[in-house]
């Protein structure tokens, strides 16, 4: 998304300028055109020479340089500009851009700029919540200033709390989010992701080894085109990083079935990727089931509620439902089988056969099939690229339909 663009990347004088150069570093690699403006303060951290060095360009400091006498046109690189982003943005510099106090380069910049801004504050934690900081950030945020809200965890001051710039990676795809086609927006959508963990004892359980990395990435797709996502996720070790995902957590099939169920009428896309357990255990043990018995224990399943099944037997016209089929043998048939069986618009086959896909990889190859008859084969790819195609597929049947 950022292939061709003109960053600015505006660093000031705080500790945290040395994650900027990441920052550079991931924007230049994506592809965009980037400038470096620096406050005075800001060359106290860190060299300019190893921002013009990651942005193949010289670093914009002053208003004109002064062994040439050549003038820095503020007004240019405001026009010049598709985004500007100020990471890390201190107390000084956010209360300037907030007033128009244009007393250095770029500060002058941002007030000539024409494009969307970004602000990544960074200070202390009593900065971050005094009144004037607080009252400048919505100041910035009613002039249409996007903010890139500070991380909570131990600051340059040793003290613990809210005020780290955020990870330069998460700046980098906020700004690459907000170039993402919106072509979702004012969508619903509904997905699960996980696996289910359905309790023995107190210490055991029944589950499968899904890591719920394809469905967090379809739900991270799905959100950055501009869809109201809600997150159903099972027992897993991720997090969502797009801060606008409702993100639901449960452990067993049950909770996620109440969930699914009462979030389905007001939904107009769901997409089943959480590997439901089909059984679970009749009775729980209260405490834990000890080694030492003498009698190896007995333990009587019943069947799970069938969610994807519920879900389609409500489907009103106009909503889409996704499953996905996870096969051994005869995929392709098991897997029409399913969607027809269970009034899938869309179902996605992966084989536990094809190395490299299934649980626990970062990368996946499955097949898609449309209730339309349209079959589209993947190549392995990595589970980020296979939901952009998934998403692809949803709104391709959306605007058929």
């Amino acid at each position: 998304m950022l292939k061709g663009k003109h960053i600015i990347v505006g660093v000031t004088g705080g500790i945290a300028a040395y994650k900027t150069a990441t920052l550079v570093r991931l924007l230049v690699k994506a592809g965009a055109e980037v400038q470096v403006i620096m406050t005075p303060s800001a060359k106290e951290f860190v060299c300019p020479l190893t921002f013009s060095t990651l942005s193949g360009k010289p670093v914009i400091s002053e208003f004109f340089t002064a062994n040439t006498g050549q003038w820095n046109s503020h007004v240019d690189l405001g026009l010049w500009a598709d985004v500007m982003v100020i990471a890390p943005a201190t107390a000084s510099t956010i209360a300037k851009m907030a007033n128009g106090v244009a007393d250095n380069m770029l500060v002058t910049t941002y007030l000539s700029a024409k494009a969307p801004v970004f602000i990544a504050p960074a200070m202390d934690l009593d900065m971050m919540r005094h009144p004037s900081t607080t009252r400048n950030l919505e100041l910035l945020r009613s002039y249409g200033n996007m903010i890139i809200e500070p991380a909570e965890g131990e600051l340059a001051s040793h003290l613990i709390g809210k005020g780290r710039m955020e990870e330069p990676e998460n700046i980098a795809r906020v700004i690459s989010d907000f170039f993402a086609p919106k072509d979702l927006a004012g969508q619903r959508i509904m997905i699960t992701a996980g696996p289910t963990y359905e309790r023995i004892d107190p210490v055991r359980f029944i589950g499968n080894y899904s890591s719920g990395k394809m469905g967090y990435a379809i739900a991270e797709e799905a959100a950055r085109r501009g869809a109201e996502v809600t997150l159903i996720s099972g027992p897993v070790s991720l997090s969502v990083t797009n801060r606008s995902i409702n993100l639901i957590k449960v452990e067993s099939a049950s909770e996620m079935y109440r969930q699914c169920v009462d979030l389905w009428p007001s939904t107009d896309c769901a997409v089943m990727c959480a590997a439901v357990a089909d059984y679970a255990p009749e009775t729980v043990a209260t405490s834990k089931i000890k080694r030492e018995r003498d009698e190896v224990p007995v333990i009587h399943l019943r069947k799970n509620r069938d969610i994807a099944a519920a879900l389609g037997q409500t489907k009103r016209e106009g909503q889409i439902l996704v499953g996905f089929a996870l096969e051994t043998d005869d995929e392709q048939i098991n897997a029409i089988g399913k969607m027809e069986r269970k009034n899938f618009d869309i179902i996605v086959l992966n084989s536990l056969r094809d190395k490299g896909a299934g649980f626990g990889t970062d990368t996946n190859k499955v097949t898609i099939f449309c209730a339309d008859g349209q079959t589209r084969p993947l190549p392995l790819m990595s589970k980020s690229d296979v939901a952009k195609e998934i998403i692809d597929s949803i709104t391709a049947f959306e605007h058929e339909a």
